[in-house]
């Protein structure tokens, strides 16, 4: 059981990790020139995973602006809310199915010590 802890401990740490990056991406999706975090997840030995955040260096849409000197190219940011939203909708429930996993595991947990005891 003890696994099964330290396996969805670090499934809510990656899960977490990449929440946060879809709320920063979120929240900075119209600011000018900002570039989007990604998240890729590795096993790690002996149970778990691990989540490493990239910057996504794509290039944003081109407006025209007027500014003080005149017209001026800007690059807007490279975040497309169509495929942020629905993934922190995933990674939201992911990172609940995880935490109900430690649920599971502490009433097992408590269980066993019943019946030991």
């Amino acid at each position: 059981m003890i696994s099964a802890y330290r396996s969805a401990l670090s499934a809510l740490q990656a899960f977490g990790t990449r929440l946060q990056s879809n709320g920063n991406n979120i929240a900075n999706a119209n600011t000018d020139g900002f570039k989007k975090t990604r998240v890729t997840m590795t096993d790690v030995d002996p149970q778990g995973v691990k989540a490493q955040v990239d910057r996504v260096n794509t290039p944003g849409s081109s407006v025209y602006q007027e500014t003080g000197k005149g017209l001026e190219t800007v690059e807007l940011s490279n975040v497309e809310l169509s495929s942020e939203l629905p993934e922190m909708s995933v990674n939201s429930t992911l990172y609940k199915a995880n935490l109900r996993t430690i649920e599971t595991v502490d009433e097992m947990t408590g269980a066993l010590l019943d019946i030991k005891s």
